[in-house]
């Protein structure tokens, strides 16, 4: 599982013209499932991405975690995290979980986020959608866990 996350001011993911999630503050997570990826791992990720301190104290060090700010969480699929672009000028999504196996792992990690006290926003699993965020500081990483 690979997730790319912002720390934001704000972020929104739009389909078809109507807003089907939109956070202030807090984390934008680009989602991907690998198509060996377990429930093991899905839950691993939400309680990694849930106790992450990325946010500033009194003394700007990076002390706070979604929970002491108030922030929240939008999720948003994004198999292209498992783009092959090595060789070639088209990308392989070869490694990319198919929906059958990935919208479960999504649910889940959905939930697991939810379960751990954060307000959870999402985007529309395998539609085409429009991203709008403010990326704080900024701050961005790059999350994986794999097998």
């Amino acid at each position: 599982m690979r997730v790319v996350l912002q720390r934001v001011s704000r972020a929104s993911v739009t389909v078809g013209g109507r807003v089907t999630g939109a956070i202030g503050r807090g984390f934008l997570l680009l989602a991907g499932f690998h198509l060996t990826d377990t429930q093991d791992q899905v839950d691993w990720m939400a309680a990694k991405v849930a106790g992450l301190r990325l946010f500033p104290d009194d003394e700007g060090k990076m002390n706070l975690g979604l929970a002491e700010v108030d922030g929240g969480v939008l999720v948003v699929s994004q198999f292209t995290l498992y783009g092959d672009a090595e060789r070639g000028r088209r990308p392989s999504f070869i490694e990319a979980a198919r929906p059958e196996q990935a919208i479960p792992l999504y649910e889940r990690f959905l939930d697991r986020l939810r379960g751990a006290g954060l307000p959870v926003a999402a985007g529309e699993f395998g539609a085409d959608m429009q991203v709008e965020l403010l990326n704080d500081g900024p701050v961005t990483l790059l999350l994986e866990h794999s097998a």
